[in-house]
């Protein structure tokens, strides 16, 4: 049988000490207690090797030091969540900034707010970064948790007690549209899983900047098998562009592999654009035409903003962070 775990209470009772000036000493509150018995609790603790539960460790500190990334676990990532190029980079962005600081990342999925205020509390986070909610997650961690956090990936209507590191997606999308049309492509087709929040304002700038009337949006399903499924009952609409603009790398990387298998050739016969420049784009044949952000001056904000939160020392509730196009080989001039 597994030996009883030792407590603090065994170790005041073998010291002669209140179980109150033990556990000051385990958790570094040692300013009015002796040397000596500092020593003697640290050489007892040490001989019975007793293990503290760090999680009551955090709460009783001030700070953790513990900076929480909490990551939607939607749907559309099947399951691969952490594995998404744009998760990924962001995590390894987030991760530099916060060593910087001398804090620790602690990275957690979650389907709901619910999951992020419960486990947020139970190791007393400093901060949370949010990716990829909805804004009603976003109001119910504003109205009922008091740890600061920021928006990272998101969109953010009314950011009050909540500070939003955004992008400017409509210009993205506004940059993807001119592009196409300076280039000769009269007919094209977005796609989206959604049509609500970032993707909106990404699809709003697309279709201000093509040609009115000439743009055909599709929404498509989140899990592969299904998207493909249905763009092959979509087939004509896809053949019958010139150009397509898909909402994030990952669908714009997915659709060019798609229409490869159709024997459609990128750019020869469709010249696709994504949104993000993850580091996949460069990887692919074609290389992807992409809207890029800076993800390491995104990451530098969210734990700036972090801090000034928790100081209450910022007034500002949002940034957003210009973006640019990137042209590769994923699209072509079709006017000369």
């Amino acid at each position: 049988m597994e030996e009883q775990r030792v407590r603090i209470s065994d170790i005041a009772e073998e010291l002669g000490l209140s179980t109150a000036t033990v556990s000051n000493v385990i958790h570094g509150k040692t300013k009015k207690i002796s040397d000596e018995t500092v020593k003697r609790v640290m050489e007892m603790i040490d001989e019975r090797q007793y293990m503290p539960h760090l999680a009551s460790i955090l709460l009783a500190q001030n700070s953790s030091k513990i900076i929480g990334i909490f990551i939607n676990d939607n749907e559309k990532y099947e399951g691969h969540t952490l594995e998404d190029f744009f998760i990924s980079s962001s995590l390894n962005h987030l991760s530099t900034e916060i060593e910087n600081n001398g804090q620790f990342m602690m990275v957690k999925k979650a389907k709901c707010a619910d999951e992020i205020i419960k486990f947020a509390s139970m190791w007393n986070m400093d901060g949370i970064v949010v990716i990829g909610f909805c804004e009603q997650d976003y109001m119910d961690l504003r109205n009922h948790m008091r740890i600061p956090f920021v928006v990272y990936d998101g969109f953010c209507d009314n950011p009050e007690r909540i500070f939003n590191i955004t992008i400017d997606n409509y210009s993205g999308g506004y940059q993807v549209g001119c592009h196409f049309k300076e280039h000769g492509h009269t007919q094209a087709v977005c796609i989206s899983d959604n049509e609500i929040g970032v993707d909106r304002e990404r699809l709003n700038g697309f279709y201000d900047s093509f040609a009115p009337g000439t743009a055909d949006f599709l929404l498509i399903p989140m899990q592969k098998h299904e998207r493909w499924a249905f763009y092959r009952q979509h087939l004509n609409t896809l053949k019958n562009a010139s150009a397509i603009f898909a909402v994030s790398d990952y669908y714009a990387i997915d659709i060019i592999c798609f229409l490869s298998k159709q024997g459609i050739s990128v750019p020869d016969d469709i010249s696709v654009a994504g949104f993000d420049d993850i580091p996949m784009c460069q990887m692919v044949y074609p290389t992807l035409t992409t809207v890029k952000q800076d993800g390491s001056l995104r990451a530098k904000l969210a734990i700036e903003k972090l801090h000034e939160l928790k100081e209450k020392k910022t007034s500002e509730t949002e940034i957003r962070l210009p973006v640019s196009l990137v042209i590769r080989d994923s699209t072509k001039d079709v006017s000369k």
